[in-house]
């Protein structure tokens, strides 16, 4: 090798580290990449049950990722012919604000169990004289960068400086299509206090929520807020958020216990057993948000991420009365026509006659009352 070409060859060697080293360092200062799980926070994951070997695991084994599942996602992705983004609107219902704040005071909303469905996994919650929010994503993109990675299909059917004041929030994991940071900021600001899985307050620190406001729960712990019991019940998935921290904080589903009503949220998961100890120990539930999309080819992926008949068995076994369907409908992150997990839950529901409730995003479901839904999908065309 001659001299000029043993030098260019040494300067793209050069060049290539220094944009390695330079891309992990801006990755790693990126604020909406979250915290790091260390100190007592890293302490209190080591005692966990759930913890094994430096990362959080699930109850049952992760089934190997074969080169075939591996080939599947690849040509899925590049060549897949799926319809991943509605081909028109989606129909949002307003929210006028007097549904939400009863008077002008934003005191104490009405007594009983309301839900609004925001889109994917977020829904807003008013459960015996408490307002909670599950899984809040107002951002325009699933994503650490503005402008890049799966879109809304939808803006929220409210904007988040109208909500009123919110009790508290659950987190089921630190994906970016559930944990979002612009989010998390403005609640922090209002006085919100949030409720997560293990580690995932390394993320609000990070964002500086206070740590007065917020509460990392493990699986099957709970506590109290304003009368309100909320537990941290089990999930069958896996976390990240940046590029080392696969695994290093827990994910959940939620239940939330009032005088009067319970809901239940799956979170994302793959479908387990955990259902059934959930029913048995904590229900019957007032109403179910199930997961019903986001799911894809092989045994790997269905493993994290159940589909709609396994949703609507899911429903059943933790025994809830009303299920509405939920991580559906707002981004472009799975392998399947955007409409086919509601085509699916909506026939696995029938069969196994279980009242599934489809509101548009915006609607309100409320609990005791009779909800008219139709196939507004169906006009998305």
């Amino acid at each position: 090798m001659n001299r000029t070409k043993s030098g260019k060859l040494k300067w793209t060697i050069v060049s290539l580290f220094f944009i390695t080293v330079g891309g992990v360092l801006f990755l790693g200062n990126w604020s909406a990449f979250g915290g790091t799980v260390s100190g007592e926070r890293l302490k209190r994951a080591q005692t966990s049950p759930h913890f094994h070997d430096g990362k959080f695991v699930n109850t049952l084994p992760h089934p190997p990722l074969v080169s075939g599942d591996v080939w599947g996602y690849f040509t899925e992705q590049f060549f897949g012919n799926q319809t991943r983004v509605p081909p028109s609107a989606i129909p949002l219902s307003a929210i006028p604000l007097s549904a939400i704040r009863p008077d002008t005071t934003q005191t104490k909303p009405l007594p009983g169990l309301r839900a609004i469905w925001f889109g994917h996994s977020s829904v807003y919650l008013e459960i015996d004289g408490i307002r909670l929010l599950v899984d809040p994503v107002f951002s325009g993109y699933a994503s650490p960068f503005d402008g890049i990675g799966p879109k809304r299909f939808h803006p929220p059917p409210i904007a988040i400086t109208d909500l009123p004041k919110i009790d508290a929030v659950t987190i089921s994991h630190d994906h970016y299509d559930h944990l979002d940071m612009r989010t998390v900021q403005y609640l922090s600001s209002q006085g919100t206090q949030f409720f997560v899985p293990l580690g995932v307050g390394s993320h609000l620190d990070e964002w500086e929520v206070p740590d007065r406001q917020i509460t990392e729960l493990d699986w099957w712990e709970s506590t109290e807020i304003k009368g309100l019991t909320i537990v941290c019940t089990p999930a069958q998935h896996y976390s990240s958020r940046g590029i080392f921290d696969y695994k290093e904080t827990l994910w959940s589903s939620w239940s939330v216990i009032g005088p009067k009503h319970q809901v239940f949220y799956s979170g994302d998961t793959g479908f387990s057993n955990h259902f059934q100890h959930i029913g048995a120990r904590l229900g019957p539930f007032d109403l179910s948000l199930i997961k019903i999309g986001q799911y894809g080819p092989g045994a790997s992926w269905i493993y994290s991420h159940m589909d709609p008949e396994h949703a609507i068995e899911a429903h059943l076994a933790v025994r809830a009365r009303r299920m509405l369907p939920v991580s559906w409908g707002t981004f472009n992150i799975a392998f399947h026509d955007w409409d086919e997990p509601i085509k699916r839950a909506v026939k696995a529901a029938h069969e196994k006659n279980v009242e599934l409730v489809t509101p548009r995003v915006g609607e309100m479901v409320i609990a005791g009352k009779s909800f008219n839904s139709y196939r507004w999908w169906e006009e998305v065309r």
